[in-house]
């Protein structure tokens, strides 16, 4: 392979300044080094980053019997999603697939989950108190799981209901890039990372395969999971309990997961951008769906759930100019491109205006991936976003304990508010609750911290 600029130091102490600054190590590789850089990795090798719109399309648009997204994407979430999954499929059997599961998602149906977004978000809010200060991602994945279990898996069965609420959150906790390491696949009597996830892993599917089983003798619903046993193969085949238990588990994991820690980022920047905060606020309160927009695609920019997207070439390719090898990862760099001063001003600025005022060139804002490998749910979570956003800021008025920002921390495969994205509400709306509002006590002011 033509040598690709980076960095020469050894590929842990690399690993470890991913690990230490998500977005910052790729901001500074990509200054350093240009547009195309590699970094050397444990367990991946070398890999090819790309940070320039035009090449981001040549990989997003490119052959994708060359390109292979479902192979690299295995490499990190196979043991959890399965081989029927949208995600680690290609080629013939991806688009297979992906027919099946572009119905559910379609715009029309994705309205018809609004009114459980904001049921599931007014029910949550009601529980949060007045005064102390308390984590807002945890009570942002409690939001989405209900969202994911009503709308998607339409569970009906409440003790059902219990057991996955108890059951996801472990899968959840037990999921770590520990996992991934050779010498940590292993039992240990049950004590390795490996195998807690195994355990936590088997659990929720248990659940889900008899949710399945049950559902295939009972009357269609509205979620996800009927439409899905509906959907018939090119051979008019339906699907099979693995294929659904894979596509439910993706769901699951790109919409529970993700969804929750965007709104942790969006609500950790409101509340340290007061001029943003503000016209939320109003936008919120007037029904004001564009600027709600405005905002979640500018925290999606600013904090991507996930730094990047790779893909596995199957043949040598050139890409800006370096020859690569077959077996090369190549990851257009999401959280580089978002941060490029040419293509967003002043960058480092929460400014969801520039998603009012126009639009992004094609192949700059690329949360969500592109081409044929697109999240398939991007619609569905940019809504749950904006309503979650509007129910909220309706309801309650937030602070931050603190002007310092949450510094990002790598979960697994996303980047997550270090702290959680700690909040205070200071007080009730009494329009959206029918009673008078409630003031928090004074808070004592916070010292002053540069931005990060």
């Amino acid at each position: 392979m033509t040598r690709v600029p980076g960095p020469r130091s050894p590929r842990l102490i690399q690993a470890l300044r991913v690990t230490a600054q998500p977005y910052g190590f790729m901001v500074k590789r990509r200054r350093r080094y240009g547009d195309v850089f590699s970094t050397h990795f444990p367990i991946f090798g070398r890999v090819v980053y790309v940070a320039d719109p035009a090449e981001i399309k040549r990989v997003f648009a490119g052959d994708a019997a060359t390109f292979h997204a479902g192979e690299a994407n295995a490499l990190a979430l196979g043991d959890a999603l399965g081989e029927h999954s949208l995600l680690t499929l290609d080629e013939d059997r991806h688009m297979s697939q992906r027919k099946l599961l572009l119905p559910p998602f379609h715009g029309e149906r994705v309205r018809r989950y609004a009114e459980v977004m904001a049921e599931e978000t007014a029910r949550e809010v009601d529980r949060w108190p007045v005064g102390p200060e308390f984590e807002l991602r945890p009570r942002m994945q409690a939001i989405t799981l209900e969202v994911i279990l009503r709308a998607v898996f339409g569970v009906r069965d409440d003790a059902r209901m219990d057991l996955f609420r108890e059951r996801i959150p472990r899968l959840a906790e037990t999921t770590s890039v520990l996992t991934w390491l050779p010498f940590m696949d292993r039992d240990l009597g049950g004590l390795s990372p490996a195998a807690r996830f195994r355990r936590a892993l088997a659990a929720v599917d248990g659940l889900i395969y008899t949710e399945i089983a049950d559902r295939r003798d009972s009357e269609p619903g509205e979620d996800v999971l009927s439409l899905l046993l509906a959907a018939r193969h090119e051979d008019g085949s339906p699907m099979s309990d693995v294929e659904l238990r894979d596509e439910l588990m993706t769901l699951l994991t790109a919409g529970h997961e993700t969804s929750a820690t965007g709104l942790s980022w969006a609500f950790e920047r409101l509340m340290r951008t007061p001029r943003v905060m503000a016209r939320a606020v109003d936008a919120a309160e007037a029904g004001d769906d564009d600027y709600l927009d405005a905002v979640v695609k500018e925290t999606l920019r600013i904090r991507p759930v996930v730094v990047d997207v790779a893909r596995k070439l199957t043949r040598p390719v050139e890409v800006g100019g370096y020859e690569l090898p077959a077996g090369t990862l190549v990851l257009p760099a999401i959280a580089a491109v978002h941060a490029r001063p040419d293509l967003y001003p002043e960058p480092e600025e929460f400014r969801p205006e520039r998603f009012v005022d126009g639009q992004p060139e094609a192949y700059a804002w690329i949360p969500f991936g592109g081409g044929v490998r697109r999240c398939i749910g991007a619609s569905f979570a940019q809504t749950e976003m904006r309503i979650v956003l509007r129910e909220v800021l309706r309801r309650v008025r937030l602070r931050a304990p603190s002007e310092r920002p949450e510094r990002p921390s790598i979960r697994h495969v996303t980047v997550v508010p270090a702290r959680g994205a700690r909040a205070v509400v200071t007080e009730r709306v009494a329009a959206a609750t029918g009673s008078a509002p409630r003031a928090a006590p004074p808070p004592a002011e916070p010292a002053a911290t540069p931005a990060a």
